[in-house]
This record gives C-alpha cells, sequence and structure tokens, in this order.
C-alpha cells in the first residue's frame, strides 16, 4: 500500500467519545478510532474510579467498559468488571495474620449473572475453622445484597464500597478484621443470556425424565 493510501485510510477514520454508563453519569472514557461503526462494537476501555471522580485517593480501583451502541460520534459502554489494582491489595497483606477469599456467583433481582470475589483481612492468625465461618458470612451477605438489588444497584454498592463495609461489620464479629474488601467483580452474563441458558437447561431435563409405557 502506498503512502498516499495509508494516509487516506487514516483520514477515513472517525474518533469517536467513548462514554461511560448512565450510572456513571456518562463520563467521557476517551476515544477510540474505527473506519466503520461496526469495528467500535466490543472494545473496551479501562479507567479507574479515581479518574471518573477526580479523587486520586481511588485510583487502586480499575472499572473496565464494553462498548454495546454506537452513535454518530458517541460510543455507549456497559460495566464489565471492577478490580482493585495488585499493588493496593499486597500492602493489605500483613505477616502474622490471615487472608480470606471466596468467589461468590449471584443473579441479581433482574436476572444479571455477576461473580463477585471478596476477601478478608484477620488481625492475626486464623485456624480452618475460623476462616471458614468468616467465608460462609461473606458468601451469604453477598447472596442476600444480590436478592434484593438490580444489576446496577449492586454494582453501585460494590464500588462505592458500601458492601464491603456491611460484610466488615458482620464478618469481624466472627473474628476480628481489620479489613474487608471486594477484590474483583465481573459481569458474567445479561438476563437473554440466562433466560436461554435456564431453558436449554430445562430441555435437557426433560428428555431425561423417564416415562412409563
Amino acid at each position: 500500500m502506498s503512502e498516499r493510501s495509508v494516509s487516506r485510510a487514516k483520514q477515513e477514520k472517525r474518533w469517536y467519545t467513548v462514554l461511560a454508563p448512565e450510572q456513571f453519569d456518562r463520563q467521557e472514557l476517551g476515544e477510540t478510532p474505527a473506519d466503520e461503526p461496526e469495528k467500535v462494537y466490543d472494545r473496551t476501555i479501562e479507567t479507574t474510579l479515581g479518574e471518573l471522580n477526580n479523587n486520586a485517593s481511588e485510583n487502586n480501583t480499575k472499572l473496565t467498559f464494553k462498548i454495546t451502541d454506537v452513535g454518530s460520534d458517541s460510543a455507549y459502554t456497559e460495566f464489565k468488571e471492577h478490580s482493585l489494582t495488585r499493588d493496593y491489595l499486597r500492602s493489605l497483606v500483613r505477616r502474622g495474620a490471615s487472608k480470606v477469599e471466596a468467589y461468590v456467583t449471584v443473579l441479581t433481582t433482574d436476572d444479571y449473572r455477576v461473580q463477585i470475589q471478596p476477601v478478608a483481612f484477620t488481625t492475626k492468625k486464623a485456624d480452618a475453622s475460623q476462616e471458614k465461618a468468616i467465608r460462609e458470612t461473606m458468601v451469604e451477605m453477598i447472596e442476600d445484597a444480590a436478592a434484593e438489588r438490580t444489576f446496577e444497584e449492586l454494582i453501585d454498592s460494590v464500588v462505592e464500597g458500601r458492601l464491603s463495609s456491611g460484610i466488615y461489620g458482620e464478618a469481624k464479629t466472627v473474628y476480628p478484621l481489620r479489613r474487608v474488601e471486594i477484590q474483583k467483580t465481573t459481569l458474567e452474563a445479561h438476563p437473554d443470556e440466562v433466560a436461554e441458558e435456564q431453558a436449554t437447561a430445562v430441555d435437557v431435563d426433560d428428555e431425561d425424565v423417564a416415562t412409563d409405557d
């Protein structure tokens, strides 16, 4: 391809302003180029909560959004993932104390499937039964939170730290804790995908049912 052709191809590309979901006030996340709108779909953009809120103290919280809709000059996103930086999580570890993790997959009231990974840091070394009790408390509270919240409400409670604070308040009665964090939250499936999976599972179950001749 000649230099002139390359230059023309670059000129034909349009820059789309990428916007956060409505729950994050449609803030600008950056720009992305494409020569066709269809090529913008499914691209991901990573930012930090600190950049969204103009607060450097929240830069340890990463947010990933995926483009799901494209306008004439804007690209609209949905929440994909929330996570804490490795450096921040490493800073919470203390020698002679325990780190208790859990992996919880839940359905929100509007049928989004989300995986949430809480982590608790104890003030001193816990034994296996105490770690189990902490883990069970974290799992139960996350399941309860999802059972009474929409997807947007659940993500808000994670990002704003309300869910981790609630877990801390409950779990510290099981064993002394120094801190509880939600280290990662991932959108696994949309309502239509969940419904399709459930319908497929029902079909399989029906086929497995033995009938009397």
